[in-house]
Parts: C-alpha cells; structure tokens; sequence
C-alpha cells in the first residue's frame, strides 16, 4: 500500500474515523462547514469475545460484518463514504521520543532509520514506521544542536491484517494511526503546552498516555481493567459479571463515605489503580525525565462515567482529575453535539481520527 509505505500520517477531508478494539468498533464521521463541525454520522457496534484479542484479529469474518454493522446503524446519517482512517491498537505499536543530531533531511532519515532498530523490539523490515520532527525540546540535557524526533512503528503483519479486513468490508483506507495520537488530539488543545496524563479505562485494559502538548511521549498499559471491577463486585456479592455490570453502572464505585459493599469490592482494585499511576508518573518524571511536573490528569474510556471514581482518584492523588473532553480542539456548529456525555468518552478514539484532516488543515 503506497499510503502507508512512506508515511503513516496522511489525511483526507470526507473520511471516517474507524476505532476497532477488542470488545467493540466505533465510527465517526465529521462534516466541516466554514469554520465549525457537525457529527455527519456515528455508529457502534459490540464484538463477541474471541473475536479480537489483544488488538489481533482472530476471527476475520465476523469483524468484517460487525463493521458493516455499525456503518449502516450510523446516525443521525448514514456514512456513506468508504474513505477510512483507523486505528491501530497501542499494544501492537511502538512510540518513541529520540534524539538526534540536526541533519539534511536525507541523512536525517537514513539516521533515523538506525535509531529506530536500536529502540525497538523488531527488525526494521518487519515494520512500518513514520518519524517527525518535533518543534519543541522533549528531552532534557541534549546540546542546541540537536532535535527531538517523534518516532511510530508498527508491525506489517498487524497493518496487513488491518488493511485485510477493512477492505474485506468494502473499505478504503487512507490512513493508519496509534490510537495516542489520536486521543491527544481529541482531547488536548492543539495551543496547550503543558503535561497531561491521560488515563484510558477500558472494558479488558487501563492504559496511561503522557503529552507534552500534543505530543505523546510515552505509553504503558496495566493489568486492569473495568472487568475487573465487574469481577470484583460479582465475588463480592455472588452474583453474575453480568448482573455486577449493572451494579457498576447503576452505583459506580459505591459509597466512600460508607463504605458499602460495592466499594469494599473495588477498594483494592482501586488501590491499585492509584499506585499504579503514581509509578507512572514517577517513572515518567524521575525515569524519563521529559517534564518536571505533570499538570493535569485527564480520564476517558468506559469507566471514566463511573460515578465516583473522578473525585476518588483526585483525592487519593492529590490531583485534579477531570472527565476528557474529546471537543477540544472542535468547534461545534449547533452547540452540544449528539452524542450524549455519558457515551462520548467512548468515543475519544474515533473522534480523534475523525478531525484528523481538520486538525492539519488548520496547522
């Protein structure tokens, strides 16, 4: 694919953003008029387990249909452009912020190609990857002569099965992006210069993305995940995961203040989480070494919605905690969009990848 030989950053101005994760796919279409946005269409759909697993597709046939599924459900129209921008899963990619000397563009790249073998885990010809040069100073203690590169790669054998399959369901696709970059710029103001946390709770994993800006600098994934929850609250009250669900989205994590049985289930899971962020950031500020403060902390996916957890986790960390706001950098044409609040945390992803040609326009 000649798209994706040279770069994984392209564009194009009528495409849908296409998020595919283990449990669900998700699409977004933008319409753009003079100087706002409207949502053309939006759609979902849940995949059975087995389906994905660990952002590798196991069963082709039934992805391809869930889809189709969501395209044709979409609303308040449906998409009809087959111009696809998708996502690529976080866990098959690799991100990486490295210093360079400055250089010609041409001895740039051939040097660039040299760092990327050295700072992941496989062969430079089993990888696509795209390199940019950042505007800003990432990494402390480099001379003045050198630049900070914004280094993505991914696997060919997760970029074909991708491909494969989003042109099984009579796709088009014009671009492949890691889902970080796309939620930094759903959920980061393009002007915004400081350092953000962004904390994703999914259904089967809570990952963490730290930006400098725009910029992501670095990822990591932890052993939680809102199913934990469910399974949590389901031991505790022997019940099923499915009737614990309920439970979670009725009540959230329960009463702090009295400690009920809900929250009795979740507090070391909720333990957890928190220690786990606080490596986080230790590792980031003290290990990395790319910020000397993270200045905000922002929460999307499923669990965000959790009743509770927002004030939790700020008291627990000492920090300002806030819901993401995937509208940012969007300016809406008739006010709030139609995705109501409660499902548009969900849709950070595909919402990123959905004004992805708006977002470079206007650069």
């Amino acid at each position: 694919m000649a798209f994706f030989t040279k770069k994984i950053i392209n564009f194009s101005d009528d495409a849908f953003g296409l998020d595919i994760n283990d449990l669900s796919v998700k699409i977004v279409q933008l319409k753009k008029t003079a100087d706002s946005y409207e949502i053309n269409g939006y759609g979902y759909a849940s995949i059975p387990p087995g389906v994905v697993s660990g952002g590798e597709i196991i069963k082709k046939d039934i992805l391809v249909s869930k889809i189709q599924e969501a395209i044709t459900n979409s609303k308040p129209r449906k998409i009809k452009t087959k111009k696809v921008i998708c996502s690529l899963p976080e866990s098959k990619s690799f991100l990486r912020i490295i210093s360079m000397p400055k250089l010609e563009e041409a001895e740039m790249a051939e040097a660039i190609k040299w760092e990327i073998e050295a700072n992941i885990p496989l062969p430079l010809n089993r990888v696509y990857y795209d390199w940019q040069i950042l505007d800003q100073k990432i990494q402390e203690g480099k001379t003045k002569d050198s630049v900070d590169v914004l280094v993505l790669a991914s696997a060919k054998t997760v970029v074909g099965q991708f491909i494969e399959i989003i042109e099984a369901a009579g796709l088009e696709v014009i671009n492949l992006e890691v889902e970080s970059i796309a939620q930094a710029r759903s959920l980061i103001r393009e002007d915004d210069k400081s350092t953000s946390l962004i904390v994703d709770m999914g259904k089967e994993n809570i990952s963490f993305l730290f930006a400098v800006g725009n910029i992501p600098c670095f990822t990591s994934s932890i052993p939680l995940s809102l199913r934990s929850f469910d399974e949590a609250i389901a031991k505790e009250m022997s019940i099923s995961a499915g009737e614990a669900e309920k439970i979670k989205i009725n009540y959230g994590i329960g009463s702090v203040a009295k400690e009920d049985q809900i929250f009795r289930a979740l507090r070391p899971i909720l333990n957890s989480l928190v220690n786990e962020i606080e490596k986080s950031i230790d590792f980031y500020l003290n290990g990395l070494k790319y910020s000397k403060s993270v200045d905000k902390t922002i929460v999307c996916g499923g669990g965000a919605n959790a009743k509770g957890i927002i004030p939790y986790l700020s008291k627990k960390l000492g920090r300002e905690i806030i819901l993401g706001n995937p509208w940012v950098n969007v300016e809406m044409e008739k006010g709030l969009p139609i995705i109501n609040r409660d499902e548009i945390v969900r849709y950070t992803t595909p919402i990123g990848l959905a004004i992805k040609s708006g977002f470079e326009e206007n650069r």
